[in-house]
């Protein structure tokens, strides 16, 4: 039985992911690492309890712990890369209110590596923790780790060029982690900011935790109204970012990492890192500049790690989660809010004109329930007809008309399919393919 999925061990709280999970877990974690280990969590309700259980579990095994309290992903990333041996974070990332999970951080600050997962998954079924004697069990510290986190986002842009456009943004926090940073982070950037969602709640009352198009349209509407130059908003554990432009319309993840990499590539000459679910676009614009794009299994986890192993410029997932390589080696929402605005400030162009110039290609996306996710893909790989098959993660059937990406959701019970064309007729066909297939073998 595998324990992680795509991001860390997740479940609904206090029925699957239960403290005493949670601190075998962290048992795990702490005798395969040893040393400081720094604890942070997002504002969910079950968050507390988790996190108590992550630290004592950690300290039976002799770590020192640092409880950074709630903090974004990125931020206790930050601080582990620069002050611990390893982390521990307590989020369910974009899961509904009553998930929640334990994902951990390796000392580098990536997130921890797939053969590491394993080896903790191994100590955690055999129980075969290490345990301090009572004179050296850990100590327990705490830090706030959001300044130097965001001084460190400041540092990496060009926060003068950002600050002489006095910009007004919206930012939509979504009652989440990014709510302790990322409006201050505006305001040293010299932005107006209007604030929605901004109280830390864990029950997500204002919508939730996912920041999908449909989701966020009050942050559409107060962009509109305020006469904003752009809109943000955040998942819970703030890792990823998505954007609204100054029109007031959702900025596909697609396209916002198609825009990125290019104004990447324009500065930096590079490879490119994306997985297979990402939109052609990136390959487009790499063509157009003349390097080379490598495709990955989903998950930041491998895009990181690939990127640090090629030197890539740049790199990210079409969900709104995009990797700087010169900040840190992991999805980071903070520092994609620093990027789009260094971004407007140095190109002189609104994010409306941006998106606008980005060739249009057409993709739906679809998710289906499925209890056996693995004989399904194995059926579907077996029998699937196209011009090309990529397995590299789930099956990638290529056609004439563009692509379809069936996969399974390595947090959920889900098989997802990504269909992508120049035509939405097109995408239309290819997605049709995609679910038809998983309902024929889905029984």
């Amino acid at each position: 039985m595998a324990l992680f999925g795509t991001n860390g061990v997740r479940g609904i709280a206090n029925v699957e992911m239960t403290p005493e999970m949670a601190m075998n877990l962290a048992k795990s974690i702490g005798t395969l690492k040893g040393g400081t280990v720094a604890v942070g969590r997002d504002t969910r309700q079950s968050g507390e309890m988790l996190k108590s259980a992550v630290i004592a579990g950690l300290l039976s095994t002799g770590c020192s712990v640092v409880d950074l309290g709630i903090a974004p992903t990125p931020t206790v990333q930050y601080y582990v890369k620069h002050h611990a041996d390893a982390g521990i974070i307590i989020t369910a990332s974009h899961n509904p209110p009553e998930y929640n999970g334990v994902k951990g951080v390796a000392g580098d600050g990536t997130e921890m590596s797939r053969a590491d997962e394993a080896e903790v998954e191994k100590i955690y079924f055999a129980g075969s923790y290490k345990q301090a004697n009572w004179s050296q069990t850990g100590e327990l510290s705490s830090f706030d780790p959001k300044p130097m986190y965001i001084d460190g986002i400041i540092k990496a842009v060009d926060a003068e060029a950002i600050r002489k456009m006095n910009f007004k943004v919206v930012s939509d926090t979504g009652c989440g982690a990014a709510s302790v940073t990322t409006p201050f982070l505006l305001r040293k950037l010299n932005c107006k900011v209007i604030s929605l969602n901004a109280q830390v709640d864990g029950t997500f009352p204002g919508r939730n935790p996912e920041p999908t198009g449909n989701e966020i349209n009050d942050l559409k509407a107060a962009v509109v109204a305020a006469g904003a130059d752009m809109g943000i908003a955040h998942d819970a554990d703030a890792d990823r970012a998505v954007f609204v432009d100054d029109k007031g319309r959702f900025v596909n993840e697609d396209v916002l990492l198609a825009m990125m990499t290019e104004y990447k590539l324009q500065r930096k000459p590079g490879i490119i890192v994306t997985p297979v679910s990402s939109s052609s676009l990136i390959e487009d614009i790499a063509k157009k500049y003349g390097q080379e794009v490598i495709w990955t299994q989903v998950g930041s986890i491998h895009v990181a790690r690939k990127m640090m192993q090629v030197g890539a410029v740049f790199g990210g997932e079409g969900n709104g989660g995009l990797i700087y390589p010169e900040f840190q080696y992991c999805r980071d929402g903070g520092m994609s809010v620093a990027s789009v605005l260094e971004m407007l400030a140095t190109t002189g162009k609104k994010l409306s004109e941006i998106v606008d110039a980005v060739p249009c290609y057409q993709s739906i996306k679809e998710k289906i329930k499925c209890k056996d996710k693995d004989m399904v893909l194995k059926m579907i790989a077996t029998h699937a007809k196209g011009d090309k098959i990529d397995t590299t993660d789930g099956v990638k059937i290529f056609t004439s008309d563009g692509w379809v990406l069936v996969r399974a959701s390595g947090t959920e019970p889900i098989i997802r399919i990504f269909a992508e064309s120049r035509t939405g007729d097109g995408a239309k066909r290819l997605a049709e393919y995609g679910v038809g297939l998983v309902n024929e073998y889905n029984k």
